[in-house]
């Protein structure tokens, strides 16, 4: 079973029947990493839509755990208007559905055009590591198609309790001819903030929902690192929400991110009894 990204992709696009199979190596607990599955949705959709249409904007729902293995993706198009196509998909599993997805596809039009500072910091590192090799004990295997450097906020189950992180990631695979899920990939790698906050990792978490818009059009992004800032909105009930920026490597704004996830808090370990 092939674990390379752009391989996975292109056997879905290829495949009449919109069927995909992904290797256990991209697991992340019982499930397979959500930027993956998002990126299947993304493929099979983008086969219904006229190239020159940007993808702008993109909503996922997690509804069940998408698991190591075949799945077949569903897609259907509500509109398509004069400038802008709407889709929708279903990742498909022994009968369940794992994850919808809701795409905007729009073509370029005149309008107003106004600069932002959105507080890019540069200093891509150097080295292209692994970004899993930083923590292996912290992080999941799937981080190893990805080099990368986790610059500001602790990592998962450090105890950092900052309301931010900046990590640097970029693709291990050439993903030229997948431009749209090269973006939807790497931009579900920030888990939720909230986790630097915990020491035991027993503390598990899953997304909910997520959203993406994207300002720049994929396709005019050149460059495979990408510099992810996520920051934590709020968190109560065992519900958290965050929100998140993802530049091009020249601090260009790419896309905007915002995502509700659940967390579950961990028992406190019961002491020895006499």
């Amino acid at each position: 079973m092939n674990s390379d990204l752009a391989a996975i992709l292109g056997a879905l696009r290829d495949n009449p029947e919109n069927r995909a199979c992904i290797s256990e190596h991209w697991s992340q607990g019982r499930s397979v990493y959500g930027g993956i599955g998002a990126a299947l949705a993304v493929t099979a959709m983008r086969k219904e839509v006229a190239a020159e249409r940007s993808l702008r904007s993109l909503m996922i729902s997690f509804v069940g755990p998408l698991l190591p293995g075949e799945s077949q993706v569903r897609t259907q198009t509500p509109r398509q208007g004069g400038n802008v196509t709407q889709a929708a998909a279903e990742v498909v599993q022994d009968g369940q559905i794992c994850l919808q997805a809701l795409a905007a596809f729009g073509k370029p039009r005149q309008g107003l055009s106004v600069a932002v500072d959105h507080g890019f910091k540069p200093g891509r590192p150097a080295p292209d590591v692994p970004l899993r090799e930083q923590d292996p004990k912290r992080m999941p295997g799937f981080l190893r198609y990805f080099d990368g450097h986790w610059m500001e906020g602790g990592t998962p189950y450090s105890g950092d309790a900052k309301n931010q992180i900046t990590i640097w990631a970029a693709h291990r695979t050439d993903l030229t001819a997948f431009p749209d899920e090269a973006i939807v990939a790497i931009a579900d790698i920030p888990p939720p903030v909230l986790l630097n906050r915990f020491t035991d990792t027993r503390a598990p978490s899953s997304s909910l929902s997520w959203s993406l818009e994207f300002v720049t059009p994929p396709e005019q992004i050149n460059g495979r690192w990408f510099q992810l800032r996520f920051d934590l909105e709020w968190a109560a009930h065992g519900y958290t929400q965050q929100s998140g920026k993802i530049f091009t490597e020249e601090g260009k704004l790419a896309a905007l991110s915002r995502q509700t996830m659940v967390y579950f808090q961990p028992r406190e370990r019961s002491g020895r009894q006499s």
